[in-house]
Order: structure tokens, then C-alpha cells, then sequence
């Protein structure tokens, strides 16, 4: 309870009108005594697969004995999963208290809720400067509360798409601005280049960090996977290959973020990270609504013997690599939706083919988001299209046959809900 009135006193500080700007962040980071110059970090920025890259090097740390403070956002049940410190969720008392001094700080001066956030972590994170911290940027990077750090080990950047275009003016709204806000301030240091969906991406990347003075490593050029017959797949980078067991996540894309994390940690050279820690972490990744399937609790019970998946995609690039696992499965495909109002809803769905039923949902508890009904009739072009208000009648409305998924996607709100009410 304490908790929750001190999320709501920061949350009425946020300005009506945010400028991008570092200055907030930074004034108030000082009056702290600047912990964020006491924490050695790995940056990760991008459209999709943050924080999928980052609870694969998470794993795989763990595995070499290394103690982790992470900061991820958003969260998906409750606040505590974005203040992680020697690799435990901060608990109630202790993050509260935290907040409330950061306030205190502060001294009721506008601030955003994710700045104020952000100190938090920082000011936590500094009583231990021995551990490695995994920070996910936020929207974008230039302007953003974690791109102050003066210790930077690696800049990660995952596969960047079109996203939050509502935050850009409307003549600017391109992936070219996109890859220069979340690309031109990269700290010098390492970095390291996902797998992008296309090669314009990839030039467009190089091309806006070609006067960053880091060492810069490109997937395909500098770390490689392939596919493997048998449940295997193979890694090659400048220190060698490895053969690697498939990792506990599913779909080809995951493999690309599992990939880019292994690419992080053997690049930092003092890390030591071994080939055994590699195999031995990326079987054990925790990735809460990325392709998680729900083996257990209410809503399994609803699908019986079926299977059920829950996704928090919510822009085209994720509708992309998710559809892209839907099609090497051999089964019907049901699909229950339910988005914010300022995506691209057409364009999310225009990805997925060969879908059995489609099904639209009101997300609970969230006022941005666009009613079921509505959506339902913006996608007029899917023939099998149903609406239900809630996610149990939606479950048991589908005509499922043998062996049939139902996948829960279009939005990471919706997907904590689902893990909620589950």
C-alpha cells in the first residue's frame, strides 16, 4: 500500500508537456551525488528484442557467478520487475523506501515518472559497483534518463522498426529518425549490432554511428548463428564457434537476440565468460510475455489439451517475427487481440497469415487503449473476426480443433493482465 501512494505522488509530478532534454535527469542525479558515475553498465537500446537480450546475458552471467543489476522497461505485473539488484526483484519495503528518498531528493520539481525511475535505480545501483548492470534505454537514446552513464562497458542495439511515432513530429516520423535518435549518442565503448530486418536498416546504423569512436561488431560480418540439425545451432565469432543446445525460448528471432547477447559478453574479454556458462545459461532465460506458453493456472484450464501462448508484441516488427514462428507450426492458429489506440492496428495484423480465427478484446484497466469493438471493425479485412469483452469469454469462444494454438498478442498491458487474471 505504501508502495503503491508513492508510485502515485511521483506519477503526478509528470510534466503535461515533455521537452526531451537530459536536464531533469542529470539536475537531480546531482543532487544524489551522481550514483550513475559509480556503476559499470551494458546500455541495450533498440525497437524489439531489449529485454529478451537482456535476460539471455542475464542467465548466462548467472552462470559465470557474476551478481547483476538490472533495469527494464515496462513492467509487466508489478514495478518491482524494472529494480532488480544482485540478481533479486527489489521487495516492497525496500523499493519504497527507495522512491521516497529519490522524492525527497527531488523536492516536488517536474519531473517524468521514467526519470524519476531512473534515479532510483541508479541510486540504488551504485551500493554495488561491483556488479554489472543491464540497462534498457527507453523510448529512444539521445534524450534518454539512462544515457548518462559514465562507465559504459557495451552499447547493445537490438532490431530497430517503426515505433512510438506519436513522440516524433509528424513530418519526422521515418525509421531514419528513429535510428539516428536511438543511434547518434551511443557512449563510446563496444558496440554491438543485432540482426536487422533489412540491409537499408543495417547502412542506415552505420552510417549514423560511422564517427562513434567504438569498436563496432556487426551481426553477419563480425558474429554469425545457423541453424543446426538435431536441436542444435551454431555460433561463430573472432574468438571461434561453439555448437550450443536450442535455447529454452522459442521462434527464429529469439535465437537472434540470444545471439547478440552471447556476442556482448564474449567481446568483453575480462568477463571470461566460458563456452560452458553459454550452454549452460541460454537453456535457462526467463522471458516473461515473449512467446511464453502457459502451462498451468485459470486461463490454461480454459484451452484444456491445447496450447496457449502470450505475447506482448505491439509494433509491425514484432507482428513480423511472431507470424514468422506461427508459420512453421503445423496447426490452426487463433489469435485474441488487444492493443493501445495510438498503434497501427491494420499494420500489425497485415503480417499474420493463415489464421484460423481472430478474436478482439477490451484490455482491462487501461483508458489509452482501443475498445475490442472498435477494433473489430478496423480490421475489417479478416473474415473470421469476433469480438468478446473479456479474455475468458474470448478463450471460450474458439472452436479449437486437436493440437490448436491460441496466441494472446498486441500489447505488453494486455499480456500482464493475462499473466495476472492467470
Amino acid at each position: 500500500m505504501k508502495l503503491q501512494k508513492i508510485v502515485s505522488r511521483l506519477q503526478e509530478l509528470h510534466p503535461k508537456e515533455i521537452d526531451l532534454s537530459l536536464d531533469r535527469i542529470q539536475s537531480l542525479c546531482k543532487k544524489l551525488g551522481n550514483p550513475q558515475d559509480k556503476i559499470k553498465a551494458i546500455s541495450i537500446v533498440g525497437t524489439n528484442g531489449k529485454y529478451s537480450t537482456i535476460q539471455a546475458m542475464f542467465s548466462i552471467l548467472k552462470e559465470a557467478n557474476f551478481n547483476c543489476n538490472i533495469y527494464t522497461s515496462p513492467h509487466i505485473k508489478s514495478i518491482n520487475e524494472r529494480f532488480v539488484f544482485n540478481n533479486e526483484e527489489l521487495n516492497d519495503e525496500d523499493l519504497a523506501n527507495l522512491l521516497e528518498e529519490v522524492e525527497e531528493a527531488n523536492n516536488g520539481e517536474p519531473i517524468t515518472f521514467f526519470e524519476i525511475l531512473t534515479a532510483a535505480y541508479f541510486l540504488k545501483a551504485s551500493q554495488y559497483p561491483d556488479n554489472i548492470n543491464l540497462i534498457e534505454s527507453g523510448l529512444f537514446f539521445r534524450f534518454d534518463a539512462t544515457n548518462i552513464l559514465k562507465n559504459n562497458l557495451a552499447s547493445v542495439v537490438t532490431s530497430i522498426g517503426l515505433d512510438h511515432l506519436d513522440w516524433l513530429p509528424e513530418n519526422e516520423q521515418t525509421v531514419e529518425k528513429i535510428i539516428f535518435e536511438k543511434t547518434s549518442s551511443l557512449l563510446n565503448s563496444n558496440i554491438i549490432i543485432a540482426k536487422q530486418s533489412n540491409k537499408e536498416i543495417t547502412d542506415n546504423i552505420k552510417k549514423t554511428i560511422s564517427n562513434n569512436r567504438s569498436n563496432k561488431f556487426f551481426h553477419n560480418e563480425n558474429y554469425s548463428f545457423t541453424m543446426q540439425e538435431n536441436d542444435f545451432f551454431y555460433y561463430e565469432d573472432q574468438f571461434g564457434g561453439i555448437k550450443l543446445p536450442m535455447p529454452n525460448v522459442k521462434g527464429q528471432f529469439q535465437l537472434e537476440n540470444v545471439s547478440t547477447a552471447i556476442a556482448t559478453l564474449r567481446i568483453l574479454k575480462d568477463l571470461k565468460i566460458k563456452d560452458d556458462h553459454i550452454k549452460k545459461g541460454i537453456l535457462k532465460i526467463n522471458c516473461i510475455a515473449r512467446l511464453q506458453e502457459i502451462k498451468s493456472g485459470k486461463l490454461k484450464e480454459l484451452v484444456k489439451d491445447h496450447k496457449l501462448y502470450v505475447d506482448g508484441s505491439h509494433n509491425p516488427l514484432g507482428a513480423k517475427v511472431l507470424n514468422e514462428y506461427l508459420e512453421s507450426l503445423d496447426c490452426n492458429k487463433h489469435i485474441i487481440l488487444g492493443m493501445m489506440a495510438n498503434k497501427d492496428h491494420n499494420e500489425y495484423m497485415s503480417f499474420f497469415k493463415d489464421i484460423s480465427t481472430l478474436t478482439t478484446i477490451d484490455i482491462p484497466n487501461q483508458p489509452n487503449s482501443i475498445k475490442g469493438g472498435e477494433l473489430k471493425d478496423k480490421l475489417n479485412g479478416f473474415s473470421n473476426i469476433n469480438y468478446k469483452e473479456s479474455i475468458e469469454d474470448a478463450i471460450k469462444s474458439i472452436p479449437v480443433k486437436e493440437n490448436d494454438i491460441i496466441l494472446i498478442t498486441g500489447s505488453l498491458y494486455l499480456a500482464g493482465e493475462v499473466l495476472s487474471l492467470n
